[in-house]
């Protein structure tokens, strides 16, 4: 368990150095059997110690000391449909973010693998932290690995920690990309 903390605190300070979390946002959780292990609330996940990381099982009691990110229920609900999943990433990373609060969507490029769809999916805006917003994300992720959470931010899936952390830097690479090309294209020729 102890590997399995320590990878989950390097993703989270990677995370952080990459910039796709800030302050106090974001959360890593991995599927540890019966059990889960999440960063904690009201606290950023730069930096953390190992005594930092909340245990918490299915029934959503804690384990361990600490208390559990807000957005403990979403992972928890995502882990139940979601058998293939044993890492879970919400960030709030500046361009995913920025698509999140406005009108446009993230098209899938080939990172992706195979496109199935042409845009990331979606979710319309549940307030943080509640049921309704683990039931809606959930739900829509149940065949998906990345999910836009509208006016929100970011939910990224994967197999294990390296998988999800990758994903998580590919959509908001994606999501730079496509903002830079908004641009470039919505910008006249002065000459």
């Amino acid at each position: 368990m102890y590997d399995d903390v320590s990878k989950l605190i390097e993703v989270c300070n990677n995370l952080y150095d990459k910039q796709l979390v800030s302050g106090k946002s974001g959360n890593v959780s991995i599927r540890l059997g019966d059990y889960i292990a999440i960063t904690p609330t009201l606290k950023s996940i730069n930096g953390l110690d190992e005594e930092d990381i909340v245990l918490v099982d299915f029934n959503f009691n804690t384990l361990s000391n600490g208390k559990p990110s807000s957005e403990v229920g979403m992972h928890l609900e995502i882990y139940k449909k979601r058998p293939d999943v044993n890492a879970i990433i919400h960030t709030h990373a500046p361009y995913a973010t920025g698509f999140a609060f406005s009108d446009k969507k993230i098209k899938r490029l080939e990172g992706f693998g195979q496109i199935k769809k042409p845009y990331i999916a979606s979710i319309e805006y549940e307030k943080p932290g509640t049921e309704n917003l683990a039931l809606s994300a959930s739900n829509a992720i149940k065949e998906e690995d990345v999910l836009i959470l509208k006016n929100h931010g970011v939910i990224c899936v994967g197999e294990n920690l390296k998988e999800t952390e990758s994903l998580a830097v590919f959509i908001e690479e994606s999501a730079k990309t496509q903002f830079v090309s908004l641009m470039l294209n919505s910008v006249k020729d002065i000459i």
